[in-house]
């Protein structure tokens, strides 16, 4: 089991950058593939972007390719999210998911662990 921990959000400019950070706990962390998740008022989750254990494999969901980075620090038990180019649009509160991986990573689909989400807010 893991469980994880956000931060990194805030309230940014359009045009502006963030990066999202996400802690998890437990000694497998490398067993995990790991995701980002983001719910805007109103609307359902949905899928952001997502890492394999090792990091050789990200995928994105095209409202964010080529802004949105994904990386993750298995040293560190830890997963980030750098959003540059940053679009009202992109207001949500956004949230870390894990699950047990040997090899890449689902664009959605189900995810076991989930973090308690951290907002961002971008400004026009």
């Amino acid at each position: 089991q893991v469980q994880l921990v956000e931060s990194g959000g805030g309230l940014v400019q359009a045009g502006g950058s963030l990066r999202l950070s996400c802690a998890a706990s437990g000694r497998t962390f490398t067993s995990y593939a790991m995701g980002w998740f983001r719910q805007a008022p109103g609307k359902e989750r949905a899928f952001v972007t997502c890492i394999s254990w090792n990091g050789g494999i990200t995928n994105y969901a095209d409202s964010v390719k080529g802004r949105f980075t994904i990386s993750r620090d298995n040293a560190k038990n830890t997963v980030y999210l750098q959003m540059n180019s940053l679009k009202p649009e992109d207001t949500a509160v956004y949230y870390c998911a894990a699950y047990l991986a040997a090899y890449g990573c689902r664009v959605g689909g189900t995810y076991n662990y989930w973090g308690q989400g951290t907002q961002v807010t971008v400004s026009s």
